[in-house]
């Protein structure tokens, strides 16, 4: 894109303000490292955030053009498009340089298997094929429009996904994408809160076909299809299930495959070869890495679009660790897209540059002295011991043909075939939810105790460091040290805090809960020997629980105790613990601790000269007891999505998979495992997967207690749990052979952690914190 403010003025409505500049990029997030000079900064406004706070940030990193929604104070040399709605004005923008597109524009919906239909299609695509993608999951108001801003009339198709999640969202996408073709995918229950049914969805979704010639459907979405034959019958219908591609898989594999295949065959591409398709990274994952390195994998992707997003993702990572990038050779690139690459590395401020491919290696002269180059992925493999990425955060990009996931795999620090992912996009939404719930005044104070249920420390810290949740709360010391050696500068609250940790919790900035006279005057001493003032502490009241904390009785002396150390401490919040807040039968108790807190909380604030916050309500009372939720409220269980009040608004972020190692017939009479408790009746295939009770799965679970999922299918366990290993039957499921994914829990319905905690007569905490520390953890982001 190449634009002239006054341009884009005329385009949106809006009033030019100072220079008329020339813009050849946009960036609507502040924290972006890919802002040059040439940058277009849009402003915009959310129930969180407001982009205008940061605009003189930004302009100091050297951007000197924007569209604001208000008249701003504008540096010298600077220019600014005035609108009443900046997101509007971007839309608008994106609409006309949609119009400037010469090539075909095919855009994709639907409920599930959009961005795998996409990726698909660009995988199997000629290598010589022009084609544009929007960038991983770029399909929301915002996203689709940055993403037609990046088109340029050196492709010949452009692939645009579009999501909705309510009404009136689907006029605005096509508005702006004025497809050409388009492409339904699956249609069900996926982002279903904003319609009031299945066909006020369906009937959302067909708008973006309004004025399309071409739409591939696939009638196996019966209420899809006949919706779709009877508005559009005057249209090219091209239904996939005529395609009869042959694609190993479960069935939603198989109809995805079956689209893809039917797109090649109305373009006019050769039929897609599947058995060449590399696993989709719907999302970038972050992995341990050896020598205390974290290892970003986006191993099939490369492309100047994806790199920009990348990078700012490394960098998000990062933290306060030193960065690198591992890039292969971008195909179809030159001299001119190996200097946007350099340009790119540079504004990212990567500390180290790693080359792979002839190409990077013959423009070598454009990266700086830190930077490392090989002719091929081969050569790289045979000298990637010589790096040194000890406490690096290391970001991994390629072309799908250059398999650069080999690196990947020989970085990681575990190579267990089990794997827990941690989806930290859903996490973002479930923070939303309750935000949604308790309004934008009440602060949320983050559990991540436990290794954050069982999820990991840092990387969840960092996410919720970048959310603006006001405090992070572990439960011992060590977990708060381990925090601050990953880089989180916010405030972290140690709950079970003891008079031998005080002296480490003071070192490295860490806030106590305060339960006791005796740990009050435990902590003041510590904080007088190291000379601080005003330390924060967080006094802990019982109101009924009966654990830990002051009681109504302590008052008077507490009071006496924190006015004689006044110089020392601080007090930064009260709060206590509501023991029965889920269940609705003891709602008169749950009143009465919260009037008891109330009562309590007061009488030490009154002999205070300022106010401390307070805080009584977790996941489940911040939504039933609006008394509750006070200054501050705490997200635990609710933030990694389960809670029995919020119901399916919560997304479980946690995905625990495994893979077949093998799979064998066993005949009529047979046993399985220890015991010989798994009795065979008939002939069955049996798989044997690498996850056991030292890996978390409790030993209940053996013998049919619970159903994984393979194939799309559920196969239910057979014989006892083992302490590495288990055994599942899978007569029943057609196509599955050694290798094949398992997944044990998920978000799906009936394969929750939930589900398997009623099965085991327990709650979802003992699931999530059960994960074993040697499977693998990958952290999942947009």
């Amino acid at each position: 894109m190449k634009y002239r403010l006054s341009d884009i003025a005329k385009i949106v409505g809006g009033r030019l303000l100072g220079g008329d500049l020339e813009v050849t990029a946009i960036a609507t997030d502040s924290r972006s490292y890919a802002i040059t000079h040439d940058t277009l900064f849009v402003a915009m406004r959310g129930v969180n955030h407001d982009a205008h706070d940061h605009i003189a940030e930004v302009a100091e990193r050297g951007v000197k053009a924007f569209i604001v929604e208000q008249e701003i104070a504008l540096p010298e040399g600077c220019g600014a498009v005035v609108v009443e709605n900046s997101l509007s004005a971007l839309q608008a923008l994106a609409t006309h340089h949609r119009r400037q597109f010469n090539g075909k524009v095919v855009a994709i919906t639907g409920s599930n298997g959009k961005t795998t239909v996409k990726e698909w299609i660009a995988q199997c695509a000629p290598h010589d094929a022009k084609i544009f993608r929007s960038p991983r999951s770029y399909n929301s108001q915002l996203g689709v429009a940055l993403s037609l801003m990046m088109l340029d009339n050196t492709y010949d198709v452009a692939i645009i996904e579009a999501g909705i999640s309510q009404r009136g969202e689907m006029e605005r996408l096509r508005t702006m994408i004025e497809p050409d073709t388009v492409i339904f995918t699956s249609i069900g229950d996926a982002h279903a809160q904003g319609f009031a049914s299945l066909k006020e969805k369906i009937s959302e979704k067909l708008l973006l076909a309004q004025n399309a010639t071409n739409i591939i459907y696939h009638s196996a979405y019966s209420e899809l299809a006949e919706a779709i034959l009877t508005r559009y019958n005057d249209r090219n219908l091209v239904d996939s299930a005529c395609a009869k591609t042959l694609h190993r898989g479960d069935e939603a594999s198989q109809h995805n495959a079956d689209i893809v295949a039917t797109f090649f065959a109305e373009t006019g591409y050769m039929e897609p070869d599947f058995s060449q398709l590399q696993p989709v990274a719907m999302r970038l994952e972050v992995k341990q890495g050896i020598n205390n390195s974290i290892i970003i994998d986006d191993s099939y992707s490369a492309d100047l679009h994806s790199l920009s997003i990348a990078l700012d993702n490394l960098r998000s990572v990062a933290a306060q660790r030193k960065t690198m990038l591992i890039l292969s050779d971008i195909l179809q690139s030159d001299n001119e897209v190996c200097k946007k690459v350099a340009e790119a590395v540079k504004g990212a401020g990567v500390c180290h540059f790693v080359g792979i491919g002839e190409e990077l290696k013959q423009n070598s002269r454009l990266f700086g002295e830190n930077s490392t180059f090989f002719a091929s992925v081969e050569e790289a493999l045979a000298n990637i011991s010589k790096l040194d990425i000890t406490d690096y955060a290391i970001l991994i990009k390629g072309n799908r043909a250059s398999r650069m996931e080999r690196i990947s795999h020989r970085l990681e620090q575990h190579s267990h075939t089990t794997v827990l992912e941690v989806d930290l996009q859903a996490m973002t939404r479930n923070i939303n939810y309750f935000r949604s719930k308790i309004g934008s005044s009440t602060r949320l104070m983050a559990m991540v105790k436990a290794s954050s249920y069982g999820a990991g420390e840092v990387e969840v810290a960092q996410m919720l460091q970048k959310q603006g949740v006001a405090y992070l709360a572990v439960a011992f010391a060590d977990e708060g040290v381990a925090l601050r050696e990953g880089g989180i500068t916010m405030p972290i609250v140690v709950l079970n805090a003891d008079d031998a940790s005080f002296d480490t919790m003071i070192a490295h900035s860490l806030e106590p809960e305060i339960y006791s006279l005796r740990s009050l005057a435990s902590f003041v001493r510590a904080v007088e020997r190291t000379g601080e003032v005003n330390y924060p502490i967080h006094l802990k009241i019982d109101s009924g629980m009966h654990r830990l904390g002051f009681g109504e009785g302590d008052v008077p002396q507490l009071n006496s105790e924190l006015a004689r150390a006044s110089q020392s401490v601080r007090v930064a919040t009260i709060f206590t613990h509501l023991c029965v807040a889920d269940d609705t039968a003891q709602d008169n108790f749950s009143k009465e601790q919260i009037a008891t807190f109330d009562h309590i909380s007061n009488a030490i604030m009154a002999s205070l000269p300022y106010r401390p916050l307070r805080h009584a309500a977790a996941s489940e009372a911040m939504l039933r007891f609006e008394e509750a939720r006070f200054d501050m409220c705490r997200l635990g269980i609710g933030l990694y999505g389960f809670s029995t009040t919020a119901g399916e608004e919560l997304e479980p972020v946690s995905t625990l998979r495994t893979r077949i190692v093998q799979i064998r017939t066993l005949h009529n009479g047979d046993t399985v495992g220890y015991g010989r408790n798994g009795k065979v009746i008939g002939d069955r295939r049996i798989a044997t997967i690498p996850v056991g009770y030292a890996d978390g799965l409790n030993r209940h679970l053996g013998n049919g207690a619970w159903e994984m999922i393979v194939g799309g299918k559920r196969a239910k366990t057979i014989g006892n749990i083992c302490m590495d290993s288990c055994m599942i039957d899978i007569t029943n499921i057609e196509g599955i052979e050694e290798g094949d994914e398992v997944t044990i829990f998920s978000a799906e319905k009936g394969n929750t952690a939930a589900d398997m905690a009623s099965v085991l007569g327990t709650i979802p905490y003992e699931i999530l914190t059960s994960v074993a520390k040697r499977v693998k953890r990958i952290y999942i982001n947009e």
